[in-house]
């Protein structure tokens, strides 16, 4: 995330999804409630974090993470075609190389 703002980025062009554990900032926020979880992502005022479960309803930004931390392979599975529909400059996937090509049936 560093490397991403220190290039330039601001902090509301990047979307985080995570496939495993949540990433502690997500799980803070939803501390105080799903309407004020999704208020955050709405306000686009910074990066925002998801899990693949709900990263559906997580809208477009210039860059994209991905992180493979865990979970299922059907949930990395469906990250990661959804992720590139998401991602409108820069898809960045975070994990295992043999996971993720396992999930994908790819060499990447």
């Amino acid at each position: 995330m560093d490397l991403l703002l220190e290039s330039g980025r601001a902090p509301s062009d990047v979307l985080v999804i995570t496939t495993g554990e949540p990433h502690p900032w997500a799980a803070h926020e939803l501390s105080f409630g799903e309407a004020s979880y999704w208020a955050q992502h709405d306000a686009r005022d910074d990066v925002f974090y998801a899990d693949a479960a709900v990263a559906d309803r997580a809208a477009s930004r210039p860059v994209v993470v991905v992180a493979v931390n865990g979970g299922s392979d059907a949930a990395a599975a469906t990250a990661l075609p959804l992720a590139l529909t998401r991602a409108g400059a820069l898809l960045i996937v975070c994990g295992d190389p043999q996971q993720i090509n396992s999930v994908l049936g790819a060499g990447v």
